[in-house]
């Protein structure tokens, strides 16, 4: 395939083989076959104004009739037309009424002749139609009818119209709506929609389109069969088209919007999940009111529908009136859902709601502007959470995740901006970078333009947009426009890979003349593809506190804009010494290096910062470089089993959080955990798992040998009694928040003791966060307690397919001897399937992504399961597998032998015959990453420049921007990362449309 091509019809017609345009032989000038540029974009020769579909469903055998009213664009000369096409097959094509015949196109001049007054078939599937056939004058209408024939139960894709169960759902981003139909399946093309679903009545009760049900009955003659027609008034792609049936049930309920519109609301699933759904409908209603109020969004149908299956590759589907979701991010209840459940649930929720703005009524041009929709979203998303959870953990949770997933992404292979510059599977762009950091790009907006300015770029964003499809340069245009000013450097945000470095040159205080001085330096990384980099606008919040008073000296907190490779700052009118808190609310996406930062400096930070954020960003600075010794110390030394102490002042900031009794007990928890392994690991290289894994389990014994007393002190306050009930609010998702962590931190030993307490935990649990985490903590410990909680959590799950995850789950985090093998005995167990995704995510990728010191094996079992499994996926699900192979991508950070134990995996699995494209793509660039180089290397590549700027902090001038110290709290946050420990984290994201958190979303699970 070529470049894909939107509905502007402003640049010169392509010649090029696209849809909507003749195709011609491929001749790629660049880059390798297939891959697809963002700068060849061309918009669509023709366009489609209203698309009639009439489905005849059933699971074997389904007959697709799509009618298009479609016009060639004007200005654009006569031209064959392209439609997309995969796996069809074709019963009858008409324009304008008259039948079109086949012709053969490839055999000799009569037939090239033949072609050019019928159709013809590409190998890839697409349907070429001939410009004899169709309207020699551009803009005159024309219709394109066309039959086809699908086979649901065998698209084992899960792209297009599958089985789900007892269900037939669509999944249709990127490019799976031309899997159901004949089409110009592009996201500049948009169309208004009418649909009408036949179905057996008793097999599929429930119908579901996008847009407003416009009528219902039996079919004539046949009284078991039933039909429903949907009309969609507003125009879309057809990536967010949809269609649900089965036998569901429903909880129902209305909203009405602030101009009096009703809106009926329903959510759906399985009958047997019905109890499950009360929390998605509070979650819907908040999501609505929440848009209205901080956005002034209100919704634009008659109805609005959600439901869930358990077979979906993303995580859940923002399409027109009829979101659809992967059951793990819809269904919860106490019993069986953990509280990041519940709160994955209602992020998720918003999340796909807010894409109704963001996404269908302003969609994008094409995939290269997939952070417009997604990082907006997800930003939208977090500052939903943080006005109904705890802001400050939100925050945190999100800043963990981007820096253990994102900076990551960004130092490895596959680095790429948030807008991409070329591809060759669009799937694989469901990133973290376009996701995560594209959210963060639009954090800096609101940073620097402040709320009030960020509102206003919003408002116009929405005004000149609505109904078409925009680029990301017409969201940056709307916030310049706004607010009158200049943005242009800011473009690099979304241009250039790679995590800056922020290096501090100096912090001093001038007591005479009462000036703080700081000074930054910026440093971004080569990446592959682009060795130069350019300054960055790096907006960054600072906050000073007073030695002595121990209190905040800027009130409010300052924004300083760093636009150079070096500046440095004055801030007058500090009237003792201090100590900076830098980047608060993490206010850059940027890698603060800090070299003249003192441990004790640190450790005063963690005690009186009033910035969570940066007091939490205190405590792993604190962490970060025991951890780093003691594994270095651990690979010079592989029989050491004793360690330099704890240093007393680590031991006391830590003490002093146990017994702080008004921090909140979530925050506690983030505060008490250790840094992630990725952000670990990153500091190493080359990276021995075994020693990092000693050392990071040293630490926590370490921890618990001297802390245990007032860890289990807490524990035990926070120990609800037998007849109080367990509630489902953000102070009882903290309170167990902090005891769970504990409980995890108290099983440390891993001894009878442990396994004793451990066991309590979970047979008393009321809630399923309390009993999953016991499972947590048993599964690392060969007891009696562990067998036995296993096989009870088994057997109480009842069959329930979410439940069964989290066994599945907890036995792939397990650290016994024999791990690889119990991986590989589960891959046979019954429960066990390839084909579901959530399955093959919660045991084979929380292992890989999760287990590292297992999957890291030095004799390379770990790796050979997991190139077996994506040679196996591979086969019927592209997408599942490329996530699998993703984590490939870090091999050269491994040690010689661990790296040739891969290298022969990643060429193994490269030389299979019929390796699809997804991960074809991704084991290519692994094999194609230069080795590691050390940071030291290029740290001191800077260019300098003098460039001082002056700030009085007390006088109130606009010389900076600010926010009230009163109303500071983190700005936004994000709403999945890890609990206590790194391991609990999701392995990855679950996008929508096409990979996982559909939006496709990243969450960590528990």
């Amino acid at each position: 395939m070529l470049p894909m091509k939107p509905a502007s019809v402003a640049d010169a017609p392509s010649e090029e083989t696209e849809p909507g345009t003749r195709p011609l032989p491929e001749t790629p000038a660049r880059g390798r076959p297939g891959e697809k540029f963002r700068d060849e974009y061309k918009p669509s020769a023709f366009l489609v104004d209203n698309m009639d579909l009439h489905f005849v469903l059933d699971p074997s055998i389904t007959i697709v009739t799509g009618t298009m009213l479609m016009r060639r664009a004007e200005r654009v000369p006569s031209s064959d037309l392209l439609l997309d096409g995969e796996n069809l097959e074709l019963l009858s094509l008409r324009v304008n009424g008259e039948e079109i015949a086949e012709v053969d196109s490839h055999e000799g001049e009569e037939e090239q002749a033949n072609a050019r007054r019928g159709y013809h078939l590409l190998k890839d599937g697409s349907l070429v139609i001939s410009k004899s056939v169709l309207p020699a004058k551009a803009g005159e209408r024309f219709e394109v009818k066309t039959r086809v024939l699908i086979h649901p139960n065998l698209n084992l894709k899960l792209s297009g119209l599958y089985v789900s169960g007892d269900a037939l759902v669509t999944q249709c981003e990127a490019e799976g709506f031309r899997r159901i139909t004949f089409s110009l399946d592009r996201p500049d093309v948009q169309a208004k929609y009418k649909v009408r679903l036949e179905a057996d009545r008793t097999k599929y009760p429930v119908l579901l389109s996008n847009g407003n049900k416009i009528d219902e009955g039996s079919l004539s003659g046949d009284s078991n069969r039933h039909f429903v027609l949907f009309e969609d008034p507003h125009p879309k792609p057809s990536y967010l088209f949809a269609i649900l049936a089965g036998p569901f049930a429903s909880v129902t309920d209305t909203f009405t919007t602030k101009s009096g519109n009703e809106v009926a609301l329903a959510v759906y699933s399985e009958p047997g999940q019905l109890s499950k759904l009360s929390w998605a409908m509070e979650s819907v209603k908040l999501s609505m009111k929440w848009d209205e109020e901080t956005y002034d969004r209100e919704y634009d149908l008659d109805e609005f529908n959600v439901a869930c299956v358990s077979e979906f590759n993303a995580g859940a589907m923002e399409n027109k009136g009829l979101n659809i979701f992967n059951c793990s991010m819809l269904l919860a209840d106490i019993k069986t859902a953990t509280d990041r459940d519940f709160e994955r649930v209602l992020a998720v929720i918003g999340h796909e709601y807010f894409h109704n703005w963001t996404g269908d009524r302003v969609t994008v041009r094409d995939w290269f502007q997939l952070t417009l929709k997604e990082g907006l979203t997800v930003f939208r998303e977090q500052s939903f959470m943080a006005s109904i959870m705890s802001a400050a953990v939100q925050r945190i949770q999100y800043v963990e995740n981007l820096i253990s997933k994102q900076f990551v992404e960004d130092a490895g292979p596959m680095a790429h901006p948030i807008q991409p510059e070329s591809y060759m599977a669009v799937d694989n762009f469901y990133t973290s970078t376009v996701y995560d950091k594209g959210a963060e790009v639009v954090r800096m907006y609101q940073t620097l333009l402040g709320p009030a300015g960020f509102k206003k770029g919003m408002d116009l964003y929405f005004e000149r947009n609505d109904g078409h499809a925009a680029t990301c340069e017409d969201f940056r245009a709307a916030m310049a426009d706004a607010n009158d000013v200049d943005l242009s450097q800011f473009e690099l945000w979304y241009s250039q890979a790679g995590t800056p470095h922020l290096e501090v040159t100096h912090a001093r205080y001038n007591a005479e003349d009462q000036v703080f001085e700081i000074g930054f330096r910026q440093h971004t990384p080569p990446t592959p593809g682009q060795e130069t980099k350019r300054p960055q606008v790096i907006p960054i919040k600072l906050g000073l506190i007073g030695k002595e008073s121990k209190r905040d000296l800027l009130q409010p907190t300052m924004v300083l804009e760093l636009t150079e490779n070096e500046q440095k700052f004055r801030i007058g009118g500090i009237n003792e010494d201090c100590l900076p808190s830098i980047l608060r609310n993490f206010s850059a996406p940027v890698k603060l290096i800090y070299p003249q930062q003192t441990f004790a400096e640190k450790a005063f930070l963690l005690a009186y910062d009033t910035d969570p954020v940066t007091k939490w960003m205190a405590a792993r600075a604190l962490a970060t470089p025991i951890i780093l010794s003691r594994t270095r110390q651990a690979l010079t030394d592989e029989a050491a089993d004793k360690f330099e102490e704890l240093p007393e002042d680590y031991i006391k900031a830590l003490r002093m959080i146990l017994q702080d009794q008004a921090t909140d007990h979530a925050l506690k928890a983030m505060m008490l955990q250790l840094p992630d392994w990725s952000s670990l690991a990153a500091e190493l290289k080359p990276l021995d798992p075994e020693a990092l894994y000693r050392a990071l389990r040293s630490v926590r014994m370490d921890l618990y040998n001297v802390l245990h007393e007032d860890m289990l002190a807490l524990y035990t306050q926070l120990t609800i009694p037998e007849n109080q009930e367990d509630g489902v609010s953000p102070k009882e998702f903290s309170r167990r928040k902090l005891r769970n962590s504990l409980l995890l931190l108290l099983s440390e030993p891993r001894n009878q003791l442990a396994s004793e307490r451990a066991f309590q935990h979970f047979t008393s649990a009321r809630c399923m966060s309390d009993k999953y985490s016991a499972l947590l903590a048993l599964a690392s410990m060969p007891t009696a307690e562990r067998e036995t909680a296993f096989s009870r959590f088994f057997d109480e799950a009842h069959g329930d397919a979410l439940v069964l995850d989290k066994w599945f789950k907890a036995q792939a985090l397990s650290d016994l001897p024999d791990e690889v093998e119990r991986v590989s005995a589960l891959l046979r167990h019954p429960s066990f399937s390839y084909t579901k995704p959530n399955r093959f995510r919660s045991l084979v990728l929380t292992f890989a992504n999760f287990n590292y010191r297992h999957f890291h094996r030095l004799d390379g079992k770990g790796y050979e399961l997991l190139a077996d499994v994506i040679l196996t996926v591979d086969k019927f699900n592209p997408l599942a597998a490329a996530r699998g192979a993703k984590l490939f991508l870090q091999w050269r950070k491994l040690g010689p032998e661990r790296q040739e134990l891969v290298a022969n995996q990643l060429k193994r699995i490269l030389g299979e015959q019929g390796l699809s494209d997804n991960v074809r793509e991704i084991v290519a660039k692994a094999l194609e990453q230069p080795p590691a180089t050390s940071s030291e290397g290029t740290k001191n590549n800077y260019t300098i420049t003098d460039n001082e700027e002056i700030y009085d902090a007390e006088v109130d001038d606009q010389i900076t921007r600010s926010e009230s110290a009163e109303d500071y709290v983190p700005d936004e946050p994000a709403v999945f990362s890890s609990e206590a420990f790194d391991f609990l984290e999701e392995s990855e994201f679950l996008y929508d449309g096409s990979t996982g958190y559909a939006d496709p979303y990243s969450v960590p699970e528990e």
